[in-house]
């Protein structure tokens, strides 16, 4: 297999194109407690499950960022954590 741009971005060790994967726990974890999120908008659970969808996906991201398969999956890793930081800036 050739070393070209393309293939650093989208290609695995393998050599197959990743674009997405099967979810990982933290990315299961941020869907169910975003499903919850619509039936309690308010009170303190509602807070503890913001707290949580926040860390699980800060999680995600953090690890596609120091581990993702390919260049594409690092920089989704680094796009998220860039989006959830600011919007909470």
């Amino acid at each position: 297999m050739e070393n070209t741009l393309f293939n650093k971005i989208f290609r695995d060790r393998e050599g197959k194109i990743v674009l997405v994967q099967m979810p990982n726990l933290p990315i299961i974890v941020w869907i169910v407690v975003s499903l919850l999120k619509l039936f309690f908008t308010t009170g303190k659970i509602s807070t503890g499950l913001e707290i949580i969808a926040f860390g699980s996906l800060f999680t995600w991201g953090w690890g596609e960022l120091l581990q993702g398969v390919n260049y594409f999956r690092r920089a989704l890793g680094l796009l998220v954590l860039v989006s959830l930081i600011t919007s909470k800036i």
